[in-house]
């Protein structure tokens, strides 16, 4: 029976929703857990376990160096349920914190019944009766988000509000790119010079086609249907239909001399600023679904690429998503509907931990409110910081999903002295400190 004390409704039973309904749950509010599962699956779901890991059992690193272990270390020190729970279910995996998926889910939904969450297992194909019954909604539906749900959420949103593919170009720092190779450059001279422009002579330019087209590919799951990624082929797709297909498609060099040599180049990669700090740049037009190793590969035979360190791999797969920087607010909140946010993968954080962060963070932010405490700001020299920041502040018009990575993080230049890796546990540590400071702010338990 539904609780109808409770005023807090989190929609969806994944990693975002679990993590936001225990720590809402945990702070003293009544919390109604709204899963469709097991009476309506999903195509990749295979139980009506709660956080059921419907891929790879793995969380990534925990090394503190790496931005997914900081990333986990910030969660542990706000007390997360999810985290604590692999840690728990943990299976040997090296510095990978990889999971017995069973159990993981076992210790999660242990610990939702410990802060009496009431579970409530229905559908929902309509956000409206909920609004007029809770005070708050998270909506935490995740990437498989049915199709009735879907809808209404993208009525609600408008056109183009809600995407149900993505379509990932690989994301490279720009501190790994050879300057002398790569020229800043808008085709024509039109506006800025916004652009890094890879130039190919010819012999380059077949031979990356060469290993394009042999590099192995990832297939398509049964719930996936290429027929959906007609508008935005993988850059693989295109090159199948003749060599020269993308030097006149997105390698096209028209409009792009190099003002080195004033000459133009047989074909040119472009790379398109990520983030507004400058730190990341994006493949343009190289949406891939060859594996990762092989990206690495063939991506860094490119001019100016050879020794590329990627902060996102190329992807194509299904994934509900908004376009949250359009539509979401401080704390995730929906700018329409401030009784409403969301959290997890539908807001386009890639990745286990980070839909675990987003979870933590609409909550977080939500009990602030209840309790009359000031909006918390993530700290953007945190990881946390660094995603949420992306999440609200990444452009609108080509909003895709990111992973958590440093070069989201608000620094300052690496001491010369100092190595790459040293360099980011000192980020590590000094976002750590800054989010210890916000958590201690709020009162927050660990």
């Amino acid at each position: 029976m539904i609780n109808l004390r409770n005023k807090i409704a989190v929609i969806g039973g994944g990693l975002a929703g679990c993590e936001a309904a225990w720590q809402v749950a945990r702070s003293g509010f009544g919390v109604d857990l709204w899963e469709m599962r097991p009476l309506k699956n999903t195509p990749a779901h295979q139980t009506g376990d709660l956080a059921e890991l419907v891929c790879s059992n793995s969380f990534k690193s925990m090394d503190p160096g790496n931005a997914h272990g900081g990333l986990k270390g910030l969660l542990l020190e706000g007390g997360s349920l999810l985290i604590k729970a692999a840690q728990k279910a943990q299976v040997p995996a090296g510095s990978a914190l990889a999971v017995d998926k069973s159990l993981f889910s076992k210790f999660v939904e242990e610990g939702l019944e410990s802060v009496q969450v009431n579970r409530i297992n229905q559908e929902v194909t309509d956000l409206d009766p909920l609004l007029d019954r809770y005070d708050h909604l998270i909506v935490a539906s995740g990437p498989l988000t049915s199709d009735f749900l879907a809808e209404h959420i993208a009525n609600r949103l408008g056109e183009s509000g809600l995407y149900f593919y993505d379509a990932i170009a690989p994301v490279v720092f720009l501190d790994s790119v050879d300057p002398s190779l790569v020229y800043r450059a808008s085709r024509w001279d039109k506006g800025e010079a916004d652009y890094l422009n890879c130039p190919f002579s010819q012999d380059q330019y077949l031979a990356w086609i060469e290993a394009l087209l042999k590099a192995e590919k990832v297939g398509f799951k049964d719930f996936e249907q290429a027929k959906h990624f007609e508008g935005c082929l993988p850059i693989e797709v295109l090159a199948e239909r003749g060599p020269e297909t993308l030097a006149h498609g997105p390698l096209k060099p028209v409009g792009l001399l190099d003002p080195r040599s004033q000459k133009q180049a047989y074909a040119v990669l472009q790379l398109r600023q990520e983030n507004r700090a400058g730190t990341l740049y994006n493949l343009v037009g190289c949406q891939t679904r060859m594996t990762w190793p092989e990206q690495k590969r063939v991506f860094r035979m490119v001019p100016g690429l050879e020794q590329a360190e990627f902060a996102r791999l190329g992807s194509m797969h299904r994934n509900t998503f908004i376009n949250s920087p359009k539509y979401l607010g401080p704390g995730l909140v929906l700018k329409s509907q401030s009784q409403m946010r969301f959290a997890g993968q539908i807001t386009g954080a890639e990745g286990y931990t980070e839909a675990v962060a987003t979870g933590f963070w609409a909550a977080f932010c939500l009990v602030a409110e209840l309790r009359a405490q000031p909006i918390p700001v993530a700290p953007k020299n945190s990881l946390i910081g660094g995603l949420i920041g992306y999440l609200l502040g990444a452009a609108t018009s080509n909003f895709q999903p990111m992973n958590a990575n440093w070069g989201l993080v608000q620094s300052g230049p690496k001491p010369k002295k100092m190595g790459k890796a040293e360099f980011r546990v000192a980020l590590s540590k000094q976002g750590a400190e800054a989010w210890g400071d916000l958590l201690r702010s709020h009162n927050w338990p660990s």
